[in-house]
């Protein structure tokens, strides 16, 4: 008796997936098909392609990664497998993109080491409020540029420019769940500690170390060579270099002053 129910079971099931087929199809257009047939297997790796994209034969695509259009990819690239390269992305040569990384709208420099999870490219975070109170999404339709030499940790996310490219300069460092607004422009050799959060339009420039968690308000300016311990937080542009820290971020000595006037005071208190 279980056989016969199993046997009734498998030929309705075999019989709902044949027809679902044939109805799938019929809303299968011609352009579909041919945009499907477009799409190849990589001879390096197993991973997918598309025919328009210039991939250097060295190229190294894995199983499960797909190249969309007009994609360029150099010499000596590795994709790792579940990476989503999208239409008319760049990556230069020996550039090495991990597991289930996302690029989109941007051009990855050369010798670069993209960790897993990253997210480069999509949209950044404008809205506007219209008369009627309504949130509308503001356009957001340039490019991030990374340099070459540049190092982004797992799970990081550079958005995608809206009245400026997103750059982020040669031999940067990116730590790992980092986020950069849109616009952001970081200059060369920089060093961004975990969890550090940039907000939009802010500019930052070379030799710049942040701290972990480093909040960095939308618009400011940081000069070049400025340092900023762990979970400061910028408010105001930075003009001089040196060290700095605190909430909101002022010279480390001062700082270090408040620390003290703190604990002397809360003393005070208890006794």
């Amino acid at each position: 008796m279980a056989v016969k129910r199993f046997v009734h079971c498998y030929r309705l099931t075999k019989t709902y997936k044949q027809d679902f087929g044939r109805f799938c199809n019929l809303f299968s257009t011609k352009s579909d098909i041919e945009s499907r047939q477009q799409f190849q297997k990589w001879h390096n790796g197993g991973g997918i392609f598309h025919q328009s994209a210039c991939i250097d034969s060295t190229v190294l695509i894995e199983v499960g990664a797909i190249v969309h259009s007009k994609a360029v990819l150099g010499a000596n690239v590795c994709i790792g497998s579940g990476t989503v390269v999208g239409p008319a992305v760049t990556i230069g040569q020996s550039t090495n993109i991990g597991f289930n990384v996302a690029l989109s709208n941007c051009i990855i420099g050369d010798s670069c080491i993209i960790h897993n999870g990253v997210c480069i490219g999509q949209d950044g975070f404008g809205f506007f409020v219209d008369e009627h109170g309504n949130m509308l999404k503001k356009p957001q339709l340039l490019n991030a540029r990374i340099g070459n030499h540049v190092e982004i940790g797992a799970n990081s996310c550079i958005d995608r420019g809206s009245w400026r490219d997103t750059v982020i300069g040669d031999h940067s460092k990116i730590d790992n769940l980092v986020q950069i607004g849109h616009n952001v422009a970081i200059g060369k050799s920089c060093m961004l500690c975990g969890q550090v959060g940039i907000a939009g339009s802010a500019t930052i420039g070379d030799y710049v170390t942040l701290g972990g968690r480093v909040a960095v308000r939308d618009h400011v300016s940081i000069a070049s060579k400025v340092r900023l311990a762990a979970n400061s937080c910028v408010f105001k542009d930075i003009t001089e270099p040196g060290d700095y820290g605190g909430f909101p971020a002022v010279p480390i000595h001062e700082w270090r002053r408040q620390v003290a006037n703190q604990i002397r005071s809360s003393k005070k208190r208890t006794s």
